[in-house]
């Protein structure tokens, strides 16, 4: 069940909603679990074991370190036997298959593949995991004494899925005392349904046009429609996965719980640093937080603080999935980002904002490329015919027709990835008396388009559903 399907905006959720409004507030973690467990066990019932297995490992650890605190190789001990077991499910169902597949290139190796399914979420729900753990090491948290309560945070279907990476801390009193109060039910609604057009009326059309492109079944290509085709990638994957990210926030809020933000407006950027202060910003934190810092981060010296980048980054793209290019993807952004950091910061802040942009953008979307293409000789390929190095026209008939055809799409994707239009609406409300009726018939408008292209379209992936 995904959160952009008639199963969950016309059954699964108002059901969800009016259990909740009717339990009591001492059942209403209860209501919050069930509902849960059931949207997860709705397409991965076969893995429900693992993440209940973690849910209990990570509780006892949490109790024991919080019974042994100021015992430091007692809560040494729990911290490694819990990060040692999330670790372990993770590399087991995510990285074996990669591993073996590297192995089985020495001469000689010809170990079998396991292939085993990837669980859905299993890097959201292992790292959040593992922040709690950590927090409670370092005393920056308590640790819960409720199981009831603590499975309730790490199963919440808001986020088990695809993020944010929610932790502990941010929900801690939630968990045990909240209202579910008009206002909130109202706000979370409305970022509910942006995120449900973010992600069926833009990402999933965008989508169309990438998956043509990159799946071949184009045959004259051009320099511009090799750069029309990664932009509509680039739009996908940030209307899909920010899409997401409003619709896990707007119903956590919905319940009465405030999840942390996770994108704000990256295509606007001046700089890869600027960018990567606003895209994903629940994972970028996770990995300063609790990788980048304990490393020493930039307060022991410039050498090691490039090797402290460089490993944050590889591992940024090693949790991205388990083949090569998400770990290229992951050293190019770090080289990037270490290259702006000693030399290029200052001199970008000179030129004209227009060229700092183009500058961001255009790294971007050569980025997209290495992300997308498992395949290293498919990434050279495109990355060549983005500069004109393929041999292929400049422009062709063929990418002027899907430049017109997508034309509105995208200008509305390039508006909406800026903050302007949430600015005009802010603006709007205050001067005009009828405006707040007007956005919420817009609201309207969204679900009812939403829920006649979800009826008609068999198109509806979630591309972070893969990591």
């Amino acid at each position: 069940m995904v959160f952009s399907s008639i199963t969950f905006l016309y059954y699964f959720l108002p059901i969800i909603i009016c259990l909740y409004c009717i339990a009591p507030k001492k059942l209403k973690n209860l209501v919050l679990l069930i509902a849960s467990l059931t949207f997860y066990a709705w397409g991965e019932i076969r893995f429900i074991f693992i993440m209940l297995l973690l849910s209990v490992v990570d509780y006892f650890c949490g109790r024991k370190i919080d019974k042994h605190f100021g015992n430091k190789p007692k809560m040494k001990l729990y911290l490694f036997i819990d990060i040692g077991m999330n670790l372990a499910i993770l590399f087991f169902f995510k990285y074996s298959d990669f591993v073996i597949s590297n192995l089985n290139k020495l001469p000689g190796v010809n170990l079998p593949l396991l292939n085993i399914p990837l669980p859905l979420g299993v890097s959201f729900n292992t790292f959040q995991s593992m922040s709690y753990i950590i927090d409670v090491y370092r005393g920056t948290t308590t640790c819960e004494k409720s199981y009831y309560n603590y499975l309730t945070y790490t199963t919440l279907f808001p986020q088990i899925i695809a993020g944010p990476i929610v932790r502990y801390v941010t929900v801690e009193d939630e968990l045990e005392d909240r209202n579910m109060k008009l206002d909130d039910f109202s706000a979370g609604l409305k970022r509910f349904l942006i995120g449900l057009g973010k992600k069926v009326l833009i990402a999933n059309n965008v989508g169309i046009l990438w998956d043509q492109v990159s799946g071949g079944q184009i045959s004259e290509m051009s320099v511009l429609l090799y750069w029309i085709g990664i932009i509509a990638f680039a739009f996908q994957i940030y209307y899909d996965f920010s899409g997401y990210s409003d619709m896990a926030i707007g119903l956590a809020r919905m319940f009465g719980m405030y999840f942390d933000e996770n994108f704000d407006y990256p295509y606007i950027s001046k700089s890869i640093t600027e960018f990567w202060r606003r895209w994903h910003m629940t994972l970028s934190l996770w990995f300063r937080d609790y990788v980048y810092i304990p490393l020493g981060g930039n307060r022991k010296g410039k050498l090691k603080q490039v090797r402290n980048l460089l490993i944050v980054w590889g591992l940024t793209g090693l949790w991205h999935g388990a083949s090569w290019n998400f770990v290229i993807w992951g050293l190019y952004f770090a080289v990037i980002l270490i290259l702006e950091k000693f030399v290029l910061l200052k001199y970008l802040q000179k030129i004209p904002d227009v060229f700092q942009h183009i500058y961001t953008l255009v790294l971007v979307l050569v980025s997209w490329v290495i992300f997308e293409f498992e395949d290293t000789n498919a990434i050279l390929q495109y990355i060549k015919g983005m500069f004109g190095l393929s041999h292929v026209e400049l422009v062709n008939s063929t990418a002027l027709y899907y430049l017109l055809s997508y034309a509105i799409i995208f200008i509305i994707a390039a508006v909406f990835s800026t903050p302007v239009l949430n600015v005009l609406r802010k603006k709007l409300i205050y001067r005009t008396k009828y405006a707040e009726a007007a956005v919420s018939l817009v609201y309207v408008l969204i679900l009812l388009a939403s829920t006649a292209y979800l009826v008609s379209s068999t198109y509806n992936p979630f591309l972070y559903f893969r990591f």
